[in-house]
């Protein structure tokens, strides 16, 4: 990371902090590690990111609908799954700093250092050597990787190493009132298995026909070792995933359509594309037989904030196995040798989309610091330029001073406006600090009311973006916000 990159993601991580965006997790007992709470703002804009994404996912699909499975699963699930045994990172220790890493993630900072450096060929050469040693499962090659690429302990500075390791990330715990009779289960580590032990619930009280989909919006938890960079990765983070069910052998057809699909999304709000990659999965997962992922590109390097996977009939199939229940779907419709398809079980193409990345990614590309200085005066301001659909408050209402009826007649204006939008009401300070704070957490349209809109009901509006200002009638109001804000710009 540059200077100049290291110090805009200090930057924003700090404004997160001072406007009610992010907080660190239990801050006055002096927190806890890769845990984070989401302040009001934040929670709005979270909020907002959701529902984008919902909207997209079920609102715009006549075959997809949603669900919300519960945290706590039969433990039978995460053996059927796989995650039991094998749900594990590379992990390596070193005996100096006593600090552990992801042996992997080690060799990727090594990369993006050389990429950053110029050194791209040596950079292909260290990429391809690990992807090598990941799809082996060759621990012993992963540590000799290191050590000859001169790999140290960011902490000490040495390359006193052990060996590289497996560890499980899932969380147990007990369930059931008495000690002596609970059972180990586990905090769900994905929400993808809700929806597949759901999947005949869905199918047949929907009376649903494949291919269709089933999303979710949850939470899940991750013990992971290795927890940095802000909310990229965390213990506790949320999901918004979606399981496409489809006949087999058409899984690479869809595949292709929801890698399409998915980055389209992302561009809409508005993003350089040029900060989006797609990167194949060298090694894929048990799972997989075709995985890439959609990666943003960070301020320290591109990042992955979506996946899109092709998951075969795996997870039907295992819980058809560890269940003894049958998980297979009836076709009627007519294959090539004009016979029904008949009973088989589906295969699934998934859409996963970190929740928290994806925060810290409109956060990221919102985030401007502007200098404004004229010849008279020095002057600048930090404004986030988020989609209006996504801002956490719609507008801000000002009454330009406190007295002559100025702040009930903003009341009044207030009072139509929010039971269909996110609206606030400012009085304290001048009306250029109070524009200050509204940039700073992304509010699009700032309604200032003076005098004259006691003579003709009329309101400046001041925008975000161009800082132009406009009379307009105050009837008007909840329009021109509703136009502002529609998701058809998004979406359409």
């Amino acid at each position: 990371m540059s200077k100049n990159t290291d110090e805009l993601f200090k930057n924003v991580i700090s404004h997160a902090k001072e406007y009610g965006f992010v907080f660190q997790s239990s801050e006055i007992y002096d927190g806890l590690s890769a845990v984070y709470d989401y302040g009001q703002n934040g929670a709005e804009l979270k909020n907002n990111i959701k529902t984008y994404w919902w909207k997209a996912m079920v609102q715009m699909h006549e075959n997809i609908v949603g669900i919300d499975s519960a945290i706590f699963m039969h433990p039978k699930i995460w053996k059927a799954s796989g995650h039991v045994d094998g749900f594990n990172d590379p992990m390596i220790d070193n005996k100096d700093s006593k600090k552990r890493y992801r042996a992997d993630q080690l060799i990727e900072d090594r990369i993006t250092k050389l990429d950053t450096e110029g050194k791209t060929d040596d950079a292909e050469v260290l990429q391809a050597d690990m992807d090598a040693a990941l799809k082996s499962d060759d621990l012993t090659r992963l540590k000799e990787i290191i050590i000859n690429n001169n790999i140290t302990c960011p902490i000490s500075g040495t390359s006193n190493w052990t060996e590289v390791r497996q560890f499980n990330l899932m969380f147990s715990t007990q369930f059931g009132a008495m000690a002596e009779g609970s059972e180990e289960v586990y905090l769900r580590p994905e929400t993808a298995q809700g929806i597949f032990v759901n999947f005949l619930n869905v199918q047949k009280s929907g009376r649903m026909k494949i291919p269709f989909g089933i999303a979710q919006i949850g939470k899940a938890f991750r013990n992971e070792v290795i927890a940095r960079q802000f909310i990229i990765r965390m213990r506790e983070f949320e999901q918004m995933e979606m399981q496409f069910f489809i006949r087999p052998g058409t899984e690479m057809e869809w595949y292709e359509y929801w890698k399409t699909a998915r980055l389209k999304w992302h561009v809409a709000l508005g993003t350089d594309p040029a900060k989006y990659q797609y990167h194949d999965h060298a090694k894929l997962a048990h799972y997989a037989n075709a995985a890439v992922d959609i990666e943003y590109q960070f301020p320290f390097g591109f990042k992955e904030v979506e996946g899109i996977h092709s998951r075969t009939d795996f997870d039907l199939s295992q819980h058809q196995k560890f269940s003894g229940k049958k998980m297979q779907y009836f076709d009627p419709e007519l294959g090539p040798d004009g016979k029904p398809y008949g009973n088989y079980i589906p295969y699934v193409i998934e859409t996963s989309i970190g929740l928290d990345r994806m925060f810290l990614l409109t956060l990221m590309n919102a985030y401007e610091e502007e200098d404004l200085s004229t010849e008279e005066r020095t002057d600048s301001r930090t404004v986030l330029k988020l989609p209006p659909a996504l801002a956490p408050v719609k507008a801000a209402i000002f009454p330009l001073t406190k007295k002559d009826g100025l702040p009930e007649k903003a009341r009044e204006i207030m009072d139509k406006l929010k039971l269909e939008y996110h609206v606030q009401y400012e009085e304290k300070d001048a009306i250029g600090k109070r524009y200050r704070r509204q940039d700073a957490i992304g509010t699009p349209i700032c309604i200032t009311v003076d005098h004259q809109s006691l003579e003709d009901n009329t309101v400046t509006i001041r925008h975000r973006d161009s800082m132009q200002q406009e009379r307009v009638h105050a009837d008007d109001l909840e329009k021109i916000i509703g136009d502002l804000v529609s998701w058809k710009k998004l979406l359409g």
